[in-house]
């Protein structure tokens, strides 16, 4: 039995997982959450590849109000013998559900994602402290053991570029007399 939980685009990586899993036999339990129903995509897809969907929303506009460590300690405090759980979503998502996790023993496995500058580890942007070592996602995961992530130096990582993101989104979203910034320069026929 696994567990795949997919937090707001974290949907998108985890469907594929889910399918294979339960292609090659698994009995497959799929959480999935967003902030808001609005947020939330391919429910769908999720319950074609799933023994069990759960949908979560912060806002309880869709599914069950809260967030995807809810049902995953419903099944847990249910004695459902899960033998693996992965999660594909937010830093603080990934900690929160492998904490609950952890006093089970139960093998639980975060995609990290991280900005990666050049994919090869040499930048630095992407590292992250696990089981103790120094890790780069880029090159050594992204996909790492959830209970040996330093989630507090990752987060902080995380938080380190924020101000560039905002510039870009902001320059991004920029309209000229209503056309795109980046359109904006193209002659107009």
């Amino acid at each position: 039995t696994v567990v795949c939980i997919g937090g707001g685009i974290g949907i998108a990586p985890i469907y594929p997982i889910a399918r294979e899993l339960k292609a090659r036999g698994n009995r497959v339990i799929s959480i999935i959450g967003a902030r808001s129903a609005s947020l939330l995509f391919w429910e769908d897809r999720m319950q074609e590849v799933s023994d069990e969907l759960h949908v979560v929303t912060d806002d309880g506009s869709k599914g069950r109000k809260g967030f995807a460590v809810h049902p995953l300690m419903d099944l847990i405090n249910a004695g459902i013998r899960i033998d693996r759980v992965i999660i594909v979503g937010s830093a603080i998502m990934m900690k929160v559900t492998s904490d609950a996790t952890r006093p089970h023993g139960i093998k639980t496995i975060v995609s990290l994602n991280p900005i990666m500058v050049d994919g090869t580890g040499m930048c630095g942007s992407c590292r992250v402290t696990v089981g103790g070592k120094t890790k780069f996602a880029c090159v050594d995961g992204p996909e790492f053991d959830g209970h040996e992530i330093d989630y507090d130096e990752l987060m902080a990582r995380l938080r380190m570029y924020a101000s560039e993101e905002k510039a870009a989104d902001e320059k991004y979203t920029h309209q000229v007399e209503g056309v795109p910034l980046c359109l904006s320069s193209r002659k107009q026929t």
